[in-house]
């Protein structure tokens, strides 16, 4: 587990984000079907969320007075990738220090049971895994270094 942690010099959420020193992306397996691509990455923001719950911002309320929860304010690209690139990306991001690293094993997908997805992946090498998704926070260099040459979803 990462030892990331944000002070309040770095939640800016008067600024772009484009100009925060934290980046947050999620890299998906760009040959899975639609629904299991975006399961894929919904499952990411939550556990991005549940790590990281100061990347979520204030609540807000819209001008009728309705209630708006808050929103990441850094912002999350969506990019993609086959599953190759995705193992090896994953790989080459746990070497770096100060990053947050969530990922999807294919197994999460296809067990239908919790505890059977836990089983399956104590039954399984790292290097065995195929990943649907990873998601990545961490300083902006240290995020654009490792996903540069990635393209958004499209």
């Amino acid at each position: 587990m990462s030892t990331l942690q944000l002070s309040s010099e770095d939640i800016r959420t008067d600024q772009p984000t484009r100009q925060a020193k934290l980046k947050w992306v999620v890299v998906v397996d760009q040959n899975l079907p639609a629904g299991r691509l975006v399961n894929a990455a919904a499952c990411m923001a939550a556990a991005v969320g549940k790590i990281l719950p100061d990347l979520v911002g204030r609540d807000g309320e819209d001008a009728s007075g309705v209630h708006h929860p808050g929103l990441p304010w850094a912002g999350c690209s969506i990019l993609a990738a086959d599953a190759d690139t995705l193992h090896a990306l994953r790989a080459k991001a746990a070497t770096k220090d100060d990053l947050i690293i969530v990922g999807m094993p294919e197994p999460a997908q296809t067990s239908r049971v919790y505890d059977e997805y836990l089983d399956r992946l104590a039954d399984t090498r790292n290097e065995d895994l195929a990943y649907s998704a990873i998601s990545l926070v961490g300083p902006r260099n240290k995020i654009d270094k490792l996903v540069g040459k990635l393209g958004l979803l499209r």
